[in-house]
């Protein structure tokens, strides 16, 4: 196993406190090469993620979530289930006071996918 694959299988989101958690702001994350399997044929889908949101008492550390979203890679999941499992992840262990995760799925077969989930 490579060091890249390593770091990938031990990872974990990790939280840093909030500097400014006095004010409301957008933080936006875009990330370009995701990639899942697809549960059906095994094929790869291709997708960027987007994520927005406004932190309460913490933030996300980017090499964390890069590492964790890497993981989704070697995952037979349809599109739906991974942006929702993205969403209720980062919901659960933030809890911002707004999150919204898009999953914008390159086409296959001539199908377009854009899931997004938002509370």
């Amino acid at each position: 196993m490579k060091y890249g694959e390593k770091e990938i299988a031990k990872a974990k989101l990790e939280r840093w406190d909030n500097p400014h958690q006095d004010r409301d702001y957008t933080i936006e994350i875009s990330f370009a090469e995701f990639t899942c399997l697809c549960p059906r044929s095994g094929y790869p889908d291709f997708a960027t993620i987007n994520i927005n949101y406004v932190p309460d008492k913490y933030i996300v550390e980017l090499k964390s979530l890069k590492l964790y979203l890497n993981k989704f890679r070697s995952q037979h999941i349809s599109h739906e289930s991974a942006a929702n499992q993205i969403f209720d992840d980062l919901k659960k262990f933030l809890k911002p006071r707004h999150l919204e995760v898009t999953g914008d799925f390159n086409p296959r077969g001539n199908v377009k996918t854009v899931i997004r989930i938002s509370s």
